[in-house]
């Protein structure tokens, strides 16, 4: 049996029965202390002889009772760091969720007051599709291009006849605080040239993103995922009252 083994042994022995227990859970702790990865939960993945040799390098000449509170040491600074680590990550998801409820506020600023689509004739007697708009630019700055996403839909009919995203690049811009009226001309070979709409449809009109005059996205910010609600959740009911606590 190696000399390293005997020492940890030798240490163990020395304890009193009711404290060999406790010895035995703080060498793991100890002998996995440097070591990333290895899951102190699981001794079960490591011999007692590769334990001891981790364990003997870390205990410098330490007694069992010493071993056991030097252990309790490395759990207790272990908790802190993870604690740290929680609270930075909480303070990250509330401010990527603030930020996406915010940036949906200022996009809800600017909105869509009028929407209307129809089928008209082309001068070569072709249907033509047009989607009329009247938007006002209620945010504090001047636009250059917006992302819409439109659905025409008829009373009855669960599925749309037309459901889809497009750009429009806003010629001269539009400022904050004005209102434009326009006519577009969405292409009639694709499902909105639909003859087959009806008249009696209906054109909703959603404003999805909006670009800047630099012609950078303005607020995008993303919501967050499923994942990322359930540890938010989770974060907060752990560490909630203490990160209120460390802002006061």
């Amino acid at each position: 049996m190696p000399a390293s083994v005997v020492s940890v042994e030798n240490v163990r022995e020395s304890l009193p029965v009711y404290k060999r227990n406790d010895f035995d859970k703080a060498l793991i702790i100890i002998a996995t202390a440097t070591f990333d990865g290895i899951d102190i939960l699981n001794p079960q993945r490591m011999n007692a002889a590769e334990i001891a040799e981790l364990a003997n390098a870390q205990m410098h000449g330490l007694t069992g009772d010493e071993v056991i509170k030097r252990a309790d040491e490395i759990l207790r600074e272990r908790r802190s760091r993870e604690r740290e680590q929680a609270i930075r990550t909480l303070s990250r998801l509330q401010e990527k969720q603030a930020k996406a409820a915010s940036d949906k506020e200022q996009l809800a600023r600017f909105s869509i007051d009028e929407a209307r689509f129809y089928i008209s004739e082309s001068p070569y007697g072709a249907p033509e599709p047009v989607i009329d708009l009247k938007m006002t630019n209620g945010t504090a700055q001047a636009l250059s291009q917006l992302a819409l996403r439109g659905v025409v839909m008829s009373p009855g009919r669960e599925t749309p006849w037309v459901d889809e995203t497009f750009y429009y690049i806003i010629a001269g811009g539009i400022e904050a605080g004005e209102t434009q009226s326009l006519s577009l001309a969405p292409n009639r070979f694709g499902p909105w040239g639909n003859v087959e709409i009806p008249e009696s449809a209906t054109l909703t009109i959603s404003v999805e993103g909006v670009r800047g005059q630099d012609d950078q996205a303005l607020w995008d910010s993303s919501d967050l995922t499923a994942s990322e609600i359930d540890r938010l959740a989770r974060l907060r009911d752990q560490y909630g009252d203490a990160m209120a606590s460390s802002e006061k």
